[in-house]
């Protein structure tokens, strides 16, 4: 086992961000390696001016995807994670915020996927995906982390479904009026 993953339990970050309307909604959830929910955070919708258009031009979706709603469920959450998966490649970039594997679980025919130069992104196949794991290589020293901390993850957990669980959570929590919530 490598210096850089733990020995005792690990916990698993699970965070989507996606476009509703003209604003962006994020939610982050920890779970166990076995996919049991520890803590749940959620989101105001961020919805960017015209002039935020303008001046962060092509750089405003990982602005808002990475930094401003991912980095920031992150941080406030009282649960460190060994890794970190999402749905939205737009987060992807959040790795070079965070010193924690970043994997994306986003499928082939995403019109999104195709549009990423192969310098940009790396697939990694996992027993607990369906589809393969994306990652951004210029972090390949991540790899050889990646591995161990898959190898003591539940065999029957499912990376992609915490995501649908998540955004279930996030439409009841709005109904309720709620934006941030431990498990």
């Amino acid at each position: 086992m490598s210096e850089s993953t733990p020995a005792g339990p690990i916990h698993l970050g699970f965070l989507t961000v996606f476009q509703e309307g003209t604003g962006y909604l994020g939610g982050y959830l920890t779970t166990n390696s076995w996919g049991r929910p520890l803590e749940f955070r959620l989101s105001t919708a961020v919805q960017p001016n015209r002039i935020q258009h303008i001046l962060y031009g092509s750089t405003l979706q990982e602005y808002l995807c990475a930094d401003l709603i991912g980095k920031t469920l992150v941080d406030k959450s009282s649960t460190p994670v060994q890794m970190l998966f999402t749905d939205s490649l737009g987060v992807l970039p959040i790795r070079s915020r965070l010193d924690i594997p970043v994997l994306a679980i986003v499928p082939q025919d995403d019109p999104s996927v195709t549009f990423l130069p192969e310098e940009r992104i790396a697939r990694l196949t996992s027993e607990h995906s369906s589809v393969p794991l994306l990652y951004d290589p210029r972090n390949a020293g991540d790899v050889e982390r990646i591995r161990a901390l898959l190898e003591r993850i539940d065999p029957g957990l499912d990376l992609g479904e915490p995501f649908s669980r998540i955004r279930e959570a996030m439409t009841e929590a709005r109904k309720m009026g709620v934006t941030s919530r431990a498990a």
